[in-house]
């Protein structure tokens, strides 16, 4: 038990909930769902201070989780919506209540997968061809450095066989001559 809560308490979100099986699935469910503020970033590492919709939300699957409903059950109605019965939650009530109309109707009739927290797979490929590009490079550099004379010996290969060429070209214009 004394292992489960060092893990617990090593998060960084803040919670109310107490039960450790709740404060797992809390961070489990905020893991996946994106910030409302700063899409970029998962619900979970979104301040309070900065995105009070994101604050109010993590109240909200608090309460959710307090229902009993389980992290992939949360996540899907996050998509999907949680019907008009997430209208008598006090949380989206105050979302009404403030006007926020929008918020709710998201709440209730879903986000759609766009709320889901997706990693941004841009910087991940851009590195990968960094690291070939300069994998490429070392290599060039590397073999460069090892055979140095290679270039040279191609150039004399080169010069050898044009040199045979024009001596057979030679020895047919010389055969042609006699010909005539």
């Amino acid at each position: 038990m004394n292992g489960s809560f060092m893990s617990l308490s090593a998060d960084s979100t803040f919670t109310n909930l107490t039960e450790p099986d709740q404060i797992r699935t809390f961070h489990e469910v905020t893991s996946k769902i994106r910030c409302i503020c700063i899409p970029s970033i998962t619900i979970k590492s979104c301040s309070f201070n900065n995105c009070t919709v994101s604050a109010k939300l993590k109240l909200f699957i608090e309460n959710r989780i307090q229902k009993g409903e389980t992290a992939d059950v949360i996540v899907d109605k996050m998509v999907h919506g949680f019907g008009e019965e997430a209208l008598s939650d006090p949380i989206i009530q105050k979302f009404v209540e403030a006007g926020n109309t929008g918020m709710a109707n998201s709440v209730v009739f879903g986000f759609g997968e766009n709320i889901l927290a997706t990693p941004d797979s841009t910087w991940i490929n851009l590195s990968l061809a960094l690291a070939g590009f300069l994998g490429i490079i070392l290599i060039y550099l590397y073999m460069k450095r090892k055979h140095p004379g290679s270039l040279k010996r191609t150039q004399a290969s080169e010069n050898s066989v044009k040199q045979v060429e024009d001596s057979f070209q030679k020895y047919l214009s010389e055969i042609q001559e006699k010909q005539k």
